[in-house]
């Protein structure tokens, strides 16, 4: 099963993936296929999401397909499709691929929490171990701290929400918002016995912990299951970039942290990835069409403020040909993070593949939970805060760098590790500009 997933492991346990299925319409529904791109797995049933050159060529497609109009992404020619009737999604998504006015069709991908398909508990922590843990010396992080706090960096969470009231995290929050309840509380929701329960509240800890003066923008896409939708992961992302709709306003995020994952490359996420990182292609390029004026906010936005980095943690599969994304999606602005151990080698959970060359300390890391408690957890999960927090002390001395700039800086600066290609982040390196050796002794 193909599914998009937090990325972290509970200390001392196997791997767990939810096996679980989206819940439509009063039944569970499982499909596979896909649009342009490939992959296949878990899908919203009845949703098909469409990016057309233009917002006019829609009529003609809802016209001749048995779909109707279910939510548009502003005024951008970017769309969540239903499907009338019995009609199947996976043939739907590979007649809309022929149309030459469709630039990327595929189905609604769920994404939800690997490590939860059994019960499992956090291993409790305490303050002193948040503020006192293994890996601020090991990406010497206490060195970049005394040149940059991060100070007028936005960093959006992706995740199951947060403790908004948590002791860790009190002052260093922002609004955002809740997009499974669809309302401006983005909490944390339910207890410790459901599958996603306490992810966020952690992930959004550690850049508090790495950048202090970053105001965190905590943004729920996973329902208490650890369960949610491309559709929805979507919409976070748009959110981040712009919450009042306003491309005049400086309200947006500079980073965009992504602890989850998924097996099914998704064109849809690529193409708001290219929003984020102020790339949008040439008009004429093939097959990538952003000439609609329904992208002239965006336009207006990246010619006023800086691009978003998207930082994504890259899978605990252990594996070095899994692709997990969107951290593999290779998109302009794109930082995909790994795990290390406290040895300076990489977890043994970790992903390694040639797509990810960057890696973070991700192994019995602590940090906040809900309920003003703290708790140890291991994933590259863990690992991607910890570059989101750089990214974001790096941005605030450096605010002409694109997101690009930001995410080669960091992995230029990255140190060697033992007996593999990946390196691990230096945070008083990136900000130094600093060009590590392409390799040297093991720590």
């Amino acid at each position: 099963m193909t599914s998009l997933k937090h990325l972290r492991r509970p200390v001392a346990v196997a791997a767990l993936t939810l096996a679980l299925l989206p819940y439509v319409g009063g039944a569970w529904a499982k499909g596979g296929g896909a649009g342009k791109g490939g992959g296949s797995g878990t899908q919203v049933a009845g949703d098909v999401l469409v990016r057309l050159d233009r917002t006019t060529s829609l009529p003609p497609l809802l016209g001749k397909y048995p779909l109707t109009l279910a939510a548009q992404f502003g005024a951008r020619p970017i769309y969540r499709l239903r499907v009338i009737g019995s009609a199947n999604v996976d043939a739907l998504v590979g007649q809309l691929a022929l149309e030459p006015t469709v630039m990327n069709a595929e189905p609604n991908f769920v994404h939800e929490s690997p490590e939860a398909r059994k019960n499992v508990v956090w291993a409790i922590g305490t303050p002193e171990q948040y503020a006192n843990q293994w890996f601020p010396a090991a990406m010497n992080l206490p060195a970049a701290q005394a040149k940059s706090t991060g100070k007028g960096i936005k960093v959006a969470v992706l995740d199951t929400g947060a403790d908004l009231t948590h002791p860790a995290l009190v002052g260093h929050l922002i609004p955002g918002y809740d997009f499974v309840d669809d309302d401006r509380d983005p909490s944390e929701v339910g207890s410790p016995s459901d599958a996603g329960y306490g992810h966020g509240t952690h992930v959004a800890g550690l850049i508090a912990l790495t950048a202090s003066d970053a105001q965190i923008m905590p943004l729920r896409v996973l329902d208490p299951s650890g369960q949610g939708n491309v559709w929805v992961l979507a919409q976070a992302m748009l959110y981040a970039l712009d919450p009042d709709g306003n491309p005049a306003t400086d309200d947006g995020v500079q980073v965009i942290n992504e602890s989850l994952g998924t097996l099914s490359r998704t064109r849809i996420i690529e193409s708001i990835m290219k929003i984020s990182a102020c790339e949008l292609p040439d008009p004429a390029a093939p097959g990538d069409n952003f000439s609609d004026p329904g992208y002239n906010g965006d336009r207006e936005r990246c010619s006023r403020f800086r691009s978003a980095v998207v930082v994504a943690a890259a899978g605990n599969g252990a594996s070095s040909s899994e692709l997990q994304y969107p951290a593999a999606a290779n998109e302009y602005g794109l930082l995909p993070i790994t795990a290390t151990t406290s040895g300076n080698k990489l977890a043994t959970f970790s992903n390694y593949g040639s797509w990810v060359q960057v890696a973070a300390p991700g192994d019995k890391i602590t940090s906040s939970i809900p309920g003003g408690g703290y708790g140890t957890w291991s994933g590259t999960s863990m690992a991607s805060p910890l570059a989101a927090g750089t990214a974001a002390l790096v941005m605030q001395l450096f605010p002409a760098l694109t997101a690009k700039d930001v995410a080669d800086r960091i992995e230029n600066a990255s140190t060697a590790m033992c007996n593999v290609n990946q390196r691990q982040i230096d945070a008083l390196g990136s900000i130094k500009g600093t060009k590590a050796p392409s390799s040297g002794k093991c720590r």
